[in-house]
């Protein structure tokens, strides 16, 4: 597998640390609020990419952090005049739902919280300041950039560059402008605040990160991961605060997707985000299309590029869903038919491309993650299957082509939250009787039963391999 690591610029073969194991690290969202569509990108896209390596067989640890004490968790419960743990319960909740509702792979996910992590992180910010590269200063303890080796190396900005363009407040306690708080001190008695050698205080964002990597992972891990918002400072102060404590490499590959654009008045695509008001909450989204359809629109372009949203954009993702679970209900259907038959020659040129296209599925995943072009070869398996299965093709064929459409579909995450469930028997019966009537040109009879499906909100269409069926 070739992944593109950021702090290179360039693809490199993917070579874990120990053979077979993967060790991944995740920054997940800060619970202050509802999650929006650009956090669900790299939580979508890295577990994707979890799910592909668990599929090629590695064993991954897979960490997702939760940032659960930050100044927006604090503004947010002054705001509603709760404790700061009454926000967070609330918010993680509801982003497990959500997690549910995309499909991630939350039973093999590991999500630490900062507040669990209060001792590893007071460890290591002495650890930083035993080695001089941290100071205790009148409102927090600062980490010294100018201790750190090559800060600047996975953003490409150089510190004379930075330094030009910062601004040092009044009374600033800091010795330099890009120096950043590891410890905050804690402001009043209202403010949340844990007990530390320079007095009660609560971790800075980007120690809390560090921490819950080093502890979980160990000092060096395989891939550490998030969008490229996060590239700089936080990913930046990641490796400079972590290297200079380890002297060791803090990740061999770092991976950062793009952002999320939205369709501006004029027609141009702009950056989605907050201070534009331009974001648009999943819980929003949720009201009028299922999430696994965010899901498979995030999976239709590169990680990597940038992905625009609009309502357009949903329902072309929700008319390439509705193919993809046709095709799967149709081999469903057809798997009811037990036909004994010996494979034509047709089904046997299918099982081949079908195993051509699950190559193309496989190397288009192993390179650098190309969701896009792995979703094309299952679009291609549906389109193959419809157009060569029916009702009197060989069971053993159809099951082999419907076992690899599941088992492709679940690298991607792709579920069935169709509402193409099970029908009772009267149903079922009432289809079979159409069947039976339109073989016999009793079209009035079979318009009839459509008829009063169509009443109960059931929906028929006929295609030329059979009926397929939705719920209004």
């Amino acid at each position: 597998m070739k992944i593109y690591n950021t702090l290179t610029r360039r693809k490199e073969e993917f070579v874990p640390l120990e053979k077979g194991k993967v060790r991944m690290y995740v920054c997940g969202p800060t619970v202050y609020d509802f999650i929006h569509i650009g956090n669900a990108r790299p939580l979508v896209v890295f577990d994707t990419l979890h799910r592909f390596l668990c599929w090629q067989g590695y064993d991954v640890q897979y960490v997702v952090n939760f940032t659960d004490i930050d100044d927006k968790i604090i503004n947010r419960a002054n705001d509603e005049g709760v404790p700061f743990t009454d926000i967070t319960a609330k918010y993680i909740a509801a982003f497990m739902e959500q997690a549910q509702q995309l499909n991630l792979l939350e039973e093999e996910t590991i999500h630490p919280r900062a507040t669990e992590m209060i001792e590893p992180i007071i460890a290591f910010v002495q650890g930083l300041i035993d080695k001089g590269a941290a100071y205790d200063a009148e409102d927090a303890v600062y980490f010294d950039v100018s201790k750190a080796r090559d800060y600047g190396k996975l953003s490409g900005k150089k510190i004379e560059d930075l330094v030009a363009g910062a601004r040092i407040r009044v009374n600033e306690a800091k010795r330099d402008p890009l120096d950043f708080a590891l410890w905050k001190k804690q402001k009043d008695s209202k403010e949340p605040a844990w007990e530390s050698p320079w007095g009660p205080g609560r971790p800075g964002w980007h120690i809390e990160c560090s921490t819950m990597s080093k502890t979980l992972l160990g000092e060096t891990i395989d891939i550490h991961a998030g969008g490229s918002d996060l590239e700089f400072p936080h990913h930046e102060n990641e490796i400079a605060q972590t290297e200079t404590l380890t002297d060791h490499p803090f990740a061999r590959y770092w991976m950062h997707n793009e952002m999320i654009t939205v369709s501006a008045a004029d027609g141009a695509h702009e950056k989605m985000s907050k201070s534009k008001g331009n974001f648009f909450m999943l819980k929003d989204i949720a009201e009028t299309y299922d999430l696994i359809l965010v899901r498979l629109w995030l999976l239709s372009a590169h990680y990597r590029s940038p992905i625009n949203f609009s309502r357009e954009v949903m329902e072309a993702t929700k008319n390439g869903y509705e193919r993809l679970m046709n095709g799967k209900h149709n081999l469903e259907r057809l798997l009811a038919h037990n036909s004994e038959a010996e494979p034509t020659e047709a089904e046997r040129k299918l099982l081949v491309a079908v195993i051509e296209e699950e190559d193309a599925f496989t190397n288009a995943l192993a390179d650098d993650l190309n969701t896009a072009d792995a979703l094309t070869a299952i679009y291609e398996i549906v389109r193959m299957a419809n157009s060569t299965l029916n009702e009197e093709s060989a069971k053993g064929t159809v099951e082999r082509v419907y076992r690899k459409l599941l088992e492709l579909l679940n690298v991607l995450g792709i579920a069935d939250h169709s509402a193409m469930d099970v029908l009772d028997e009267e149903v079922e019966r009432k289809i079979a009787e159409r069947e039976e009537a339109r073989k016999a040109k009793d079209f009035a009879k079979a318009d009839a039963i459509r008829d009063e499906l169509a009443a109960k909100g059931i929906l028929l269409k006929d295609t030329r391999t059979g009926v397929t069926w939705t719920r209004e």
